[in-house]
Formats: C-alpha cells, sequence, structure tokens
C-alpha cells in the first residue's frame, strides 16, 4: 500500500498501491503529485519493475502521479535503464485526460516515446486484459453521481485467486458478477459510521466501515481491505475501523497503514 488517504489527506498519502504476482507489478493509481516517487523508493518498489499502471479514474488524488511516473520512467527508457515499454490502463476518459496533461506538460523529449515506448490503452467496460501474470477484468462502477467515469477490476492471480477493487465510491449492485465471491475485496471507507456526521461521507458519495462491511458480507468475498480514509484518525484508525466492520463482516479485514504490505 502505497497511500491510504483521501484526497485531501496530507498526515498520509493518497490512495494507491503495487499489486506484485510474479514477474509482474501493477501500480494502481499513483496519488495526487510526486510523493508516489517517494513512496515506491520508502516500499523497496523500484521504477524500473513497473511496466503496467492502471488509472482508476481521473480525480486529482488518483491521476497526477500518473504524470510523475511517467516523467521518471522514460528518461530511464531513453538511458537504456528500464527494458521493455510502459503500458497505461484506464477508462477513455482517464486516457484522454491524462495524454492531454502529459502533452501540456512536458517536454517533446518525452512526449516523442508516446505510443511505443508509452503506451496508452483505452479499456472498455467488462475487457478482459492479459497483464503480465495477471488477468486484469475492468468494469465501470457506474455511479449516479460521480463527477467523472471510473473503473474497478478484477484480477485473476496466478494461483487462480481473484483480487477486486472497487475504486473509490461505494459499490454499484452493477457490478455484483465482478465482484461476488472473490478472494480479496479492497474497498474505500472515508470514516467511521458513527463519525458520519464529523466526517460527512454521504456528501462526498463515500462509504464508512460499516457500509463497506455489509457489502463484503452481501457479497460473500473471503477477505476485506479498507483504504481511502480520512487522516484524523490515524493512531486508532486500525483498531476502530476493523471493530466496526466486524460488526457485519466475519472474515479477514485489513485497514493498512501507508508502505504497509499484505500479502495475498
Amino acid at each position: 500500500m502505497l497511500g491510504t488517504g483521501n484526497a485531501m489527506a496530507s498526515r498520509c498519502y493518497n490512495t494507491c498501491f503495487a499489486l506484485r504476482a510474479g514477474k509482474t507489478t501493477l501500480l494502481v493509481d499513483a496519488g495526487g503529485g510526486n510523493g508516489v516517487l517517494t513512496q515506491l523508493r520508502r516500499a523497496h518498489v523500484p521504477v524500473e519493475d513497473i511496466h503496467h499502471i492502471f488509472v482508476t479514474h481521473s480525480h486529482t488524488d488518483h491521476i497526477l502521479g500518473v504524470i510523475w511516473v511517467i516523467r521518471r520512467i522514460v528518461p530511464m527508457m531513453h538511458n537504456g535503464k528500464f527494458d521493455g515499454t510502459l503500458t497505461i490502463y484506464g477508462n477513455d476518459v482517464v486516457i484522454n485526460n491524462l495524454r492531454t496533461m502529459c502533452l501540456m506538460t512536458m517536454s517533446t523529449k518525452i512526449t516523442s516515446h508516446f505510443d511505443h515506448d508509452v503506451i496508452f490503452n483505452v479499456v472498455s467496460d467488462g475487457e478482459t486484459l492479459a497483464v503480465g501474470d495477471l488477468a486484469l477484468t475492468a468494469f465501470d462502477i457506474s455511479s449516479p453521481v460521480s463527477t467523472t467515469k471510473q473503473y474497478g477490476f478484477t484480477a485473476v492471480l496466478p494461483d487462480g485467486r481473484r483480487l477486486a477493487t472497487l475504486g473509490d465510491e461505494p459499490f454499484i449492485e452493477t457490478a455484483r458478477h465482478h465482484v461476488e465471491g472473490v478472494d480479496w475485496m479492497l474497498c474505500e471507507a472515508f470514516c467511521l459510521y458513527k463519525d458520519r456526521e464529523r466526517f460527512r461521507p454521504y456528501d462526498k458519495n463515500h462509504s464508512t466501515a460499516l457500509d463497506a462491511a455489509m457489502t463484503a458480507a452481501r457479497l460473500g468475498v473471503k477477505n476485506l481491505v479498507l483504504y481511502h480514509t480520512e487522516d484524523v484518525t490515524l493512531a486508532t484508525r486500525r483498531e476502530a475501523y476493523t471493530a466496526e466492520a466486524a460488526t457485519r463482516f466475519s472474515g479477514p479485514i485489513y485497514v493498512p497503514d501507508d508502505l504497509e504490505t499484505i500479502t495475498l
């Protein structure tokens, strides 16, 4: 877990993570700035190992860090320190926005590598992709109030187990067939239900730990990971979020800190 905080978190990094399986390192989102490079270094994830990035949506706390990863990798390509290509996956809105921002903010020394060394791959709802040692199926979270198109995905791990990440908005039943019964479900939990008046998650189209737990129980998932939280209660976050979620979900519950490794 490179970051676990919501968009305005300043006491931890924005939510993003590296999924490592076999010889594959998939970066999922990258937070809101070049802090992702610090987090990768601290997590001992070499940038040169990243050949695949999945970007869930275009909000600043998910997409802007991707620009910095590209900015770091392309010179490594030029200097022979990065083998192969970098492929970035996202829906059409994500790819258009990311490419536009890169063209507006990067030199031609960087952008001249686009489309042969750096591949922008537009992913469709329900499309399955071979991503190294992973098989990803992308799905539209179909939020009725989201400000931008957002995709989650399910990943089939090399041993056949399945992991799903739901993006950073509440689960919608149209995605049930993608997520039901997965071995691992990664879900946003903006705050505790008991703190809903304090942090007002529903005004921001987010869930609570209790909501996420009820979703996990309803879908019959085996393990639940909660992230994309407020950053005011970090000292007690793990204990409190776990306790609240455990009132509705009986499986293992993980509330990771930044830079924590979860072994699947």
